[in-house]
């Protein structure tokens, strides 16, 4: 039987920690892109309100001119484009990352095939 590669150990513990960020920022995505869908629904329903409507700060409800609605939901639009934009980068590289580790640990793994001593 081989001796553990330390060399290996750290690859597949950095690859692990790739998956676990990887996983973290699918999350946030997901979160995003429901906010970003709430967002497009109020801004539909904020075009058929007619007169004062009300917007949720917290855990209450404040009234609201349907412009400053208006302009308070197309900030919120643009700040969660922005950081949707950004975790997709972010997923992108370690996405990139994952590959390049999971092509380096195939590599080492051959060694280790049933069989081998």
């Amino acid at each position: 039987m081989q001796k553990p590669d330390p060399e290996l150990e750290k690859t597949l513990i950095e690859y692990e920690n790739l998956e676990r960020q990887l996983q973290v920022l699918v999350l946030q995505k997901h979160q995003l892109q429901l906010q970003l869908n709430e967002i497009n629904l109020a801004t539909e329903e904020l075009k058929k309100a007619r007169g004062d409507v009300y917007k949720s700060i917290g855990s209450i409800m404040v009234k609201s001119s349907p412009e400053d609605a208006e302009k308070d939901l197309k900030e919120r639009k643009e700040l969660s484009d922005m950081r949707l934009n950004t975790i997709a980068k972010q997923e992108e590289k370690l996405r990139s990352n994952l590959a390049v580790l999971q092509k380096k640990l195939q590599e080492r793994m051959k060694g280790y095939g049933p069989g081998e001593s």
